[in-house]
């Protein structure tokens, strides 16, 4: 695990207590090597989400990690849930996308 992870983890832990966490460098996807650290995938579960919209949920995660988004991760995937919607989807999260190259993709300039 590699220093961002690592504070992206720690901060995440303190703020959230989530009872599940994932936290997966999705770098390689976006054709950086994995010492990247700069795409990640979050999957929290904790009763903090309780009667939080999704974005509310996703505003705590980027705040918990607001500094590392400023100054160094270019992406993060958030799945935020509450011990009940997790259990209910008995652990399935969704896969994030392939990635499709940004600006290099054909026909965008």
């Amino acid at each position: 695990m590699g220093n961002i992870q690592t504070a992206l983890e720690t901060k995440i832990r303190a703020k959230i207590n989530p009872q599940h966490l994932e936290l997966t460098n999705e770098s390689p996807q976006h054709g950086l090597p994995l010492s990247a650290e700069k795409h990640f995938r979050v999957v929290a579960v904790g009763d903090i989400f309780s009667g939080l919209s999704r974005i509310e949920r996703h505003r705590l995660v980027h705040e918990a990690v607001a500094q590392e988004l400023k100054e160094h991760v270019h992406a993060l995937s958030v799945q935020a849930y509450t011990q009940e919607e997790w259990a209910k989807k008995n652990g399935e999260t969704f896969a994030s996308p392939a990635c499709l190259g940004g600006g290099k993709r054909e026909g965008i300039r």
